[in-house]
């Protein structure tokens, strides 16, 4: 069981920080976003108090909603004197922020953070009764300290440790800063995406280590385990479990946009309404101003009767007064009214983004059920292909059998379990592996002195043939080069 307690470390980069993202890390919502995160969400609002953040010096404080994550970048990159790539374009284009997920298996996590007690997970209910174990916060400085170690505290912009979602964990947000002072995500975690998991296998090794202590293993890789996963019957399952709740999350999202629609429909009158009243007013205010202006100098003339002309200032300016008080008012009202206006565009927004990421996890998670398929499909027959060929192979004529002479299907009848394993090397990119492995189970032959490495524009499935093709030349009898790496 312990095995099963593993380490969770995901990189994600990002073309700068939004507002959105900022308020999310920080729970920095309104009321109405506090509503829609609930209802949408797997926030537990009774547990919000025991999210903390940690800082400079590894200092565990309450998260500080004052200066949201954005503002903080633009201060630090400010005081450095580094310039943000993205500064002054309409679109950001470069990478410039790290989010960094980090964590655990669920049971594990909640062990550290709440020791025995057992929060209830039902969506809506009471948790205020719960505590936070001092082991989180251990746990976070340790996690704390390995990435200021890896990227520089002076980088970790943003360090909060959440503990009233389903599972505990960090969102850490890194600036790439290299040794020029200069932002590079390439530089940092590496600019292809061979480099990037090369390096990300190597941090997962690194992370493994800080985890050791508090009982959270470190994953392997399914590449070099050659590991299966579920069936397709339990995939198809679970994918139908998935898809089910994607699609009420879309309507229960129709349903928001709807009540949003008239939201902001109704915001927007009362805009308009607020404005409109402001702009009578004023032009109210300047015509008593200018009448008051008016009888002030007919009494400095001596025109007409003081005593009536005193009576009539004092009632206008009490009527001015009036209106200064109600524009006072009415500004501060269009002032709120804007703000909500404002946050429901904001919500309508992330309400629609929301939807079509749904439908692209639909979309995706269909494509994978037909991955599996294939798979499935080509695990069977190519198995069936190659014992059919190979009982088949001797009763063909010499002339015949010369046809597969170099072939594929000839090689992975001889020697498919190695060619297999050999080409599972070269698909992780590990080169060096793959020509030992050859080598040391009589091959090495069939190589070149032309660098390897996956294509840019390159599919899983062209890869995956190429590493193949590469493997069966490497896996013939020594006396060819072996492939080097880019």
């Amino acid at each position: 069981m312990a095995n099963n307690i593993k380490q969770v470390m995901d990189i994600r980069p990002g073309k700068g920080m939004t507002t959105g993202q900022s308020d999310e890390h920080q729970r920095n919502w309104t009321e109405r976003g506090w509503e829609w995160a609930s209802k949408h969400g797997n926030y537990d609002r009774t547990r919000e108090r025991l999210n903390f953040e940690v800082i400079k010096g590894g200092k565990v404080v309450p998260v500080d909603k004052s200066k949201s994550i954005p503002d903080r970048m633009a201060e630090t990159l400010r005081e450095r004197s580094i310039k943000d790539p993205n500064a002054g374009l309409t679109e950001p284009k470069f990478r410039t922020v790290a989010n960094i997920i980090f964590g655990g298996s669920r049971e594990r996590m909640h062990e550290i953070a709440f020791g025995g007690q057992k929060v209830n997970l039902t969506h809506g209910a009471d948790n205020s009764h719960i505590r936070r174990n001092k082991d989180i916060e251990l746990w976070a400085q340790d996690v704390y300290r390995f990435a200021c170690d890896k990227w520089g505290e002076d980088n970790v912009i943003g360090f909060y440790v959440h503990l009233d979602e389903l599972n505990p964990h960090v969102h850490c947000t890194v600036i790439p800063v290299d040794e020029r002072n200069k932002i590079s995500f390439n530089k940092i975690f590496g600019g292809n995406i061979y480099d990037f998991k090369e390096r990300l296998f190597a941090l997962h090794d690194e992370f493994a280590k800080v985890n050791e202590k508090w009982g959270l293993n470190r994953g392997d890789s399914v590449s070099v385990t050659g590991a299966k996963h579920r069936t397709t019957e339990e995939y198809r399952r679970a994918l139908s479990r998935e898809c089910t709740t994607l699609e009420e999350q879309i309507e229960n999202n129709r349903g928001l946009l709807r009540q949003l629609h008239s939201d902001i429909r109704l915001a927007e009158k009362r805009v308009k309404g607020l404005s409109t009243m402001i702009a009578n007013q004023e032009q109210r205010k300047m015509e008593l101003e200018e009448e008051i202006e008016t009888i002030a100098a007919d009494l400095r003339t001596g025109k007409g009767d003081s005593e009536e002309l005193q009576k009539r200032i004092v009632k206008l300016d009490y009527e001015l007064q009036k209106i200064l008080e109600s524009l006072s008012d009415k500004r501060e009202k269009l002032t709120e009214a804007d703000r909500k206006l404002s946050e429901l565009k904001m919500l309508e927004t992330e309400s629609k983004d929301k939807a079509e990421s749904y439908r692209e996890e639909i979309r995706l998670a269909t494509c994978n059920l037909e991955n599996q398929v294939r798979y499935r499909l080509s695990e069977a027959m190519i198995g069936d292909i190659i014992r059919e060929f190979r009982t088949h192979f001797q009763s063909l004529g010499k002339e015949a059998q010369n046809v597969f002479d170099d072939s594929l299907i000839k090689g992975m009848a001889e020697r498919g379990e190695d060619i297999f394993k050999c080409a599972i090397y070269l698909f992780a990119n590990y080169v060096d592996l793959a020509t030992t492995f050859a080598e040391g189970h009589g091959g090495g032959g069939g190589g070149s002195d032309l660098s390897w490495g996956r294509n840019e524009d390159e599919d899983d499935r062209a890869w995956a043939r190429r590493c193949l093709q590469r493997a069966h030349r490497m896996m013939k009898p020594a006396g060819g080069k072996s492939v080097r790496k880019k």
